[in-house]
């Protein structure tokens, strides 16, 4: 008798990658350094400050102190399960926001980019990008096979956000928490190792210089070169 058997590709010569080691990462526009309460975060309630809509979506804020921010910076620079990185824009030399690794699984190979909050001095700029994409190359670099992006499914700035930098829509997690009394459905997407040497070439077209004029606008939209990944690996991506 036979029967038919379809089974999952092998996995060859797979080993576990390490959990981030908390290095600063250094770029062009951007650079990350592990959260520290002593030296971020005034600057960053600073950064916040006037602008609680960018707590919107997050599970914590707005801080009414910058004492109150000091201490959950504090105590989640502490976290031994999220990794924590404070951000600093080189064209304004100041810290405005703040991103992290969490669910880090190595056994799986998967690792989560999340508690995105970026000061509206940092959004839509080169750093802000540059950002995101050092902690992507640090997890592939790592060895990781799945970088994650998760978001409120009602935050359409973070789903835009996370198909621009290349994360590809996995669908959504419909009443998957309560957050601040208030219904989460929270949508998913994810960059795999095999999409990554083309989607770090992307970033690059778009990082370098010559891609911004006098007034730093953007000659190629790294939306249209990460699209162009995205649909080479699944046809039926059309946004």
């Amino acid at each position: 008798m036979s029967h038919d058997r379809q089974l999952d590709a092998v996995v060859a010569n797979w080993s576990p990658p390490a959990s981030p080691d908390l290095e600063p990462m250094v770029g062009t526009y951007a650079s990350l350094e592990p959260l520290n309460a002593e030296k971020h975060a005034a600057l960053l309630f600073r950064a916040f400050a006037g602008h609680d809509v960018v707590w919107d979506f997050l599970s914590y804020g707005p801080f009414s102190s910058a004492s109150q921010y000091h201490r959950w910076a504090r105590e989640h620079a502490a976290l031994e399960d999220t990794h924590f990185f404070a951000i600093q824009n080189h064209a304004t030399r100041a810290f405005e926001g703040v991103a992290s690794f969490l669910r880090v699984n190595p056994e799986a190979g998967s690792i989560e980019i999340g508690h995105i909050n970026f000061s509206p001095a940092l959004q839509r700029t080169p750093a802000a990008t540059e950002a995101l994409f050092l902690m992507m190359e640090w997890a592939f670099r790592a060895g990781y096979r799945r970088v994650e992006w998760k978001c409120n499914a009602m935050n359409i700035g973070s789903r835009r956000a996370a198909q621009r930098l290349g994360f590809s829509f996995e669908g959504v997690f419909r009443q998957a928490a309560i957050v601040k009394g208030r219904n989460r459905d929270t949508a998913w997407f994810a960059v795999i190792d095999d999409e990554w040497p083309a989607f770090k070439e992307a970033f690059a077209a778009w990082l370098a210089p010559s891609n911004f004029d006098a007034q730093g606008q953007q000659a190629e939209r790294l939306s249209d070169l990460t699209r162009l990944v995205r649909f080479a690996s699944d046809p039926m991506v059309t946004s």
